[in-house]
């Protein structure tokens, strides 16, 4: 069965090129104009995963991706013709899970497909408590006083990572493979941006972490438990 995408380019040639191109990679791919015509379908459409352009009339991508974040855990890549800092940032920050940058190479960009749909996680038991929170990685899902924590399933990927290594450091190299892939070529934004909304989301202070812990020019580990 062909993984499903939504692919949301407002670029009619970009569109059709990279539309052949996923489906000779096994994809079945949908594709939207706008951003209101990809919120529209997604209403109708099942989909796996997102391929949603930044620079959209209209409503503008980053909008898109935070009404997609908002509606749960849908993997979203962005896609973006600037390599600016705070252009990628803010795609992140949106809750996209990763980025590409125009040109599109149609091989790269089904390799990053397939690394946030792989469902491989190390091995662990099947709940376990970390800092008042109770993780069950067999329903990927995370409570906290019996509360759901809503992470997206790159954010508890990312958790379950730092979990497994029990204390040791992970490193920067180490989770970008482990996470994202061992195809992704890209700088660490990637990463931190991810810690940062892990944190937001599993800290009791997010701006003085006690759990995720930075290992300053290593990478990060979890706090041990007392």
């Amino acid at each position: 069965m062909p993984t499903r995408v939504l692919l949301v380019e407002d670029d009619a040639m970009i569109s059709e090129a990279l539309s052949l191109a996923l489906e000779d990679e096994d994809f079945a791919v949908t594709t939207a104009a706008t951003g209101e015509d990809g919120l529209e379908l997604l209403e109708s459409t099942t989909v796996e995963v997102v391929l949603l352009d930044l620079m959209l009339p209209g409503i503008d991508g980053l909008t898109v991706c935070r009404a997609v974040r908002e509606r749960g855990d849908l993997p979203i890549i962005v896609i973006t013709a600037r390599t600016d800092t705070q252009d990628v940032i803010a795609g992140l920050e949106a809750g996209a899970d990763d980025y590409v940058t125009k040109p599109l190479v149609a091989g790269e960009l089904a390799a990053r497909i397939r690394a946030l749909l792989r469902r491989a996680a190390p091995d662990r038991p099947a709940r376990f408590a970390l800092g008042g929170l109770e993780i069950r990685p067999d329903e990927e899902a995370v409570h906290r006083d019996g509360v759901p924590v809503h992470l997206t399933r790159t954010e508890f990927r990312l958790l379950a990572e730092l979990v497994a290594a029990e204390g040791k450091v992970v490193t920067r190299e180490q989770l970008l493979q482990r996470v994202w892939g061992h195809d992704y070529f890209g700088d660490t934004r990637l990463l931190d941006v991810h810690i940062r909304r892990l944190r937001r989301k599993v800290e009791p202070d997010p701006d003085s972490p006690s759990l995720v812990l930075t290992v300053r020019g290593s990478g990060y580990r979890i706090a041990p438990e007392p």
